[in-house]
């Protein structure tokens, strides 16, 4: 079930892990409707709704999804453990230790890891 959380002032939709998974730009439509919906500034998206490609760079989907995303500057958390993924890739590992610097898309393993990023970019 679909959360409206507040961490540091920021309204996060802590999506559910079961749902609609995220396997294309297309399906980032939905994800952005429900945060309107509940006004909220970020998604926190579980690793257990992405895609089974949406971790492989070379697919293109993370990039077209996080483009979609930033373009309608809704700010996005994927939560989870990735590590097997960034065992196997170091494009990925690349992608997310940059995306990781900036404040629009994190990837984190827990809300605790969450909540000291929201604190420390406030």
């Amino acid at each position: 079930m679909e959360q409206l959380i507040e961490i540091a002032n920021t309204r996060i939709l802590q999506c559910a892990d079961e749902g609609t998974p995220l396997r294309a730009a297309g399906d980032a439509n939905d994800f952005l409707g429900d945060a309107w919906a509940h006004t909220a500034d970020m998604l926190a998206i579980p690793v257990a709704r992405l895609g089974p490609d949406f971790l492989d760079l070379s697919t293109r989907v993370a990039g077209e999804v996080f483009q979609k995303f930033v373009n309608y500057r809704m700010k996005c958390a994927i939560v989870g453990d990735i590590s097997v993924a960034l065992e196997g890739s170091k494009a990925l590992r690349d992608f997310v230790r940059e995306t990781n610097k900036g404040n629009a898309l994190w990837f984190v393993r827990d809300f605790d890891e969450l909540r000291i990023k929201l604190a420390g970019a406030a």
